[in-house]
């Protein structure tokens, strides 16, 4: 057998080292891989956590107001709670020409159920022109005096002899549309009082 010559073994002891790294570089990219993949799982599971959360707005509380009168358009309006009798009067097309603000409180908040009638100038009553559902409406009432038109309710007019519940909504109605009333014979264009049932009630009611 031949000896082995100083370079065969250089070649030798060169290829055993490469043989090495390779090996080692072969066993450690797996491990690579895992880490890499291990962590990048957390974040895509954490994605639907962030994309589930949703944030929804209170709604606010809401008042139903009647803006009646003298007033461009008449009708129910719906407002926030915190808003005025202004901001109701302007839903409804604001004032006419002929409205008088005078009587008005523009600057009190609505009430849900509030009936805000806007006078015509030169109505009586207009002191009377706002109300909350389910007040008395007893403004300038007094005991044994005639019931004004213009500030009674519906309950009050109901007591008057010969004026039912219907006669006296429609009583109501007609004071609304037409911004109160300006005399007492007015009631005549109510519909169901005719001349009878008007000169049973002229003095017992007044504007």
């Amino acid at each position: 057998m031949s000896a082995i010559t100083r370079p065969q073994l250089a070649v030798y002891a060169a290829a055993a080292v490469a043989i090495l790294l390779l090996g080692a570089r072969y066993l450690s990219s797996p491990a690579g891989g895992g880490g890499a993949g291990g962590g990048a799982a957390p974040a895509r599971a954490a994605a639907p956590k962030t994309s589930s959360v949703r944030v929804e707005a209170s709604g606010s509380a809401t008042a139903v107001v009647q803006v009646a009168g003298a007033v461009r358009r008449p009708g129910v309006y719906r407002l926030r709670a915190d808003r005025r009798v202004d901001d109701a009067v302007r839903e409804a097309g604001g004032p006419t020409a002929k409205a008088d603000l005078e009587g008005v409180n523009l600057a009190a908040k609505v009430s849900d159920g509030q009936q805000v009638i806007v006078p015509a100038a030169g109505a009586a009553g207009a002191t009377a022109a706002m109300a909350p559902a389910g007040a008395a409406g007893g403004a300038g009432v007094v005991a044994g005096q005639p019931l004004n038109l213009n500030a009674a309710s519906p309950e009050q007019l109901d007591q008057l002899d010969g004026v039912g519940p219907a006669t006296a909504q429609k009583i109501v109605a007609y004071r609304q549309a037409h911004g109160g009333f300006r005399s007492v014979t007015e009631l005549d264009q109510v519909p169901g009082i005719g001349e009878k049932k008007l000169a049973a009630l002229k003095d017992r009611v007044r504007v």
